[in-house]
């Protein structure tokens, strides 16, 4: 099971979108959170309708400061910010490049969500893979056919 953390600048849209598929759809290969850099008061009304859109609800979840939430106990953090992490962060961070919808129209929203569904199930598909082959037995060499 890895530790996934989802990473942006308020945590009131796209980390929380990350988080709310993840935990949905990916349960079983992964334990995630989501955090800002700079964290709103609130995630945003949008970020909620267009993920019940989905039916997913993020209700519960809330913008943290990524201070507070123990960075060394992930895995993985998922770099949504379009801000350069600090190299001295002792995890793997992966950068995905999603426009922020903060501000903008439920259409952006929309946009943003699909996007990041679809980078959020590429993330559970290779960790599933990951998964497979760590559980799978080593099988000793095939020799050929005998006669």
């Amino acid at each position: 099971m890895r530790r996934v953390l989802f990473l942006c600048i308020g945590n009131s849209c796209r980390s929380q979108m990350a988080e709310g598929f993840a935990r949905k759809y990916g349960a079983d290969v992964m334990e995630v959170g989501s955090a800002g850099l700079s964290p709103a008061s609130i995630v945003q009304d949008l970020t909620k309708k267009v993920m019940a859109d989905k039916n997913i609800n993020i209700d519960d979840q809330f913008p943290k400061d990524l201070g507070s939430v123990g960075v060394s106990s992930y895995d993985v953090i998922v770099n949504m910010s379009g801000v350069k992490l600090p190299g001295r962060i002792p995890i793997e961070v992966r950068d995905w490049k999603v426009e922020d919808p903060i501000g903008r129209e439920e259409e952006m929203y929309v946009t943003v969500r699909d996007q990041i569904e679809g980078q959020v199930m590429q993330l559970i598909l290779e960790l599933r893979r990951q998964a497979r082959r760590a559980a799978a037995p080593e099988r000793p060499p095939r020799l050929g056919r005998m006669r």
